[in-house]
């Protein structure tokens, strides 16, 4: 949500005034061309049901405080899951001010089956039902979200799809596709993400590999990171984790691979799928991602079992340097002719102006 706030911000604070109300932390990402309001000294917990009635209040102070301050036109809601954001929206339906959900992928149906007894559906009897009817739209960031959306029937409305920009500008295009026989990870380390596929896949093509290096980047639960490497021990490959990375150094890492492979179970979008591709680095992925326009140009979309993700990076495997390149180069064009940040920013602000 943080690389998404950052980008949006960038180019949405030029055609409104924006403000972003969030949790400022150490380490965030710059937010510009907007007014910061800091929802701080609050801790919410997963589903945001670990707030105390006396938490509630003092937020619900400080949000009304918030929106008498700046009279918004419309309230955004950023994603589901955590109370706090409902309150916020209720606070502004109070004063009439028309809201729109975007849930991010978090009402997919992998996410959906998680902790579902325990988390989703309290939340859904407290208050997330009450959150998604009550918005004058939701809005989907793939087609393939806007159907899921459509099948739990929360909302009435049209459900626009606007996809998530990325910023290229900044983004450096590889300067050659030379074989270096990487093959890289880059995201949360989380069960999510596919990790343990991944690892499974790389243990059966062992000899094929065995020049190779596979970089896992990405930070995660000790216990479970604790379980991955474990597991990396025996595949009989090279394979390095290397912690978080960031800014110049993730760049360097994506031109640094022949490919990337992200084998998750749900992504509503995939912020490393579009950076790998404005990198010109081909991608595999899942049908989990909304990245159907990849396949055969600038990587594989696949179903999410082992058979297939074996064929695909054995595909990839087999690819030389200058059909590699072929590949990133068509990326990189992808990225900058349907994922641009203005892009996003132009759409949002049509769907804004019809609620």
């Amino acid at each position: 949500m943080a690389a998404y706030l950052s980008i949006l911000s960038g180019e949405l604070g030029k055609r409104c005034d924006l403000v972003i109300a969030t949790c400022v932390q150490e380490g965030n990402l710059p937010m510009q061309n907007c007014r910061i309001a800091e929802l701080t000294g609050f801790a919410f917990t997963d589903a945001g049901l670990g707030l105390s009635w006396s938490g509630i209040s003092r937020f619900t102070i400080l949000c009304d405080r918030i929106l008498d301050e700046e009279k918004p036109d419309i309230v955004h809601v950023n994603g589901i899951w955590s109370i706090d954001r409902w309150l916020i929206q209720r606070e502004a339906l109070k004063r009439g001010i028309p809201t729109c959900v975007m849930p991010h992928g978090m009402l997919e149906p992998w996410i959906m089956q998680r902790h579902y007894w325990t988390k989703k559906l309290p939340a859904l009897m407290l208050y997330e039902k009450k959150a998604l009817r009550a918005a004058k739209c939701l809005i989907a960031t793939a087609e393939s979200e806007k159907q899921n959306l459509l099948k739990l029937k929360m909302n009435d409305a049209e459900i626009p799809v606007i996809a998530n920009g990325i910023d290229v500008t900044d983004i450096p295009l590889k300067n050659d596709w030379h074989i270096r026989k990487k093959i890289l990870y880059v995201s949360r380390i989380h069960i999510k993400k596919g990790i343990e596929l991944l690892l499974d896949v790389v243990g059966s093509l062992s000899d094929r590999l065995q020049d190779y290096e596979v970089v896992i980047a990405g930070v995660g639960e000790p216990d479970y990171m604790s379980c991955l490497k474990a597991k990396a021990t025996k595949t009989g490959v090279k394979v390095r984790f290397i912690g978080g990375v960031y800014g110049t150094e993730k760049w360097q890492v994506f031109q640094d691979a022949d490919f990337f492979v992200l084998p998750t179970n749900s992504e509503n979008f995939g912020y490393v799928i579009a950076e790998a591709l404005a990198c010109g680095t081909p991608v595999i992925t899942t049908k989990g991602t909304p990245w159907a326009e990849i396949d055969g140009r600038c990587g594989c979309w696949i179903e999410r079992h082992e058979d297939e993700l074996r064929k695909a990076i054995l595909l990839m495997l087999g690819k030389t340097a200058d059909e590699l390149e072929e590949m990133g180069m068509y990326g990189r064009r992808l990225i900058e002719g349907n994922y641009s940040a203005a892009k996003m920013a132009a759409q949002l602000m049509d769907v804004y102006e019809q609620l």
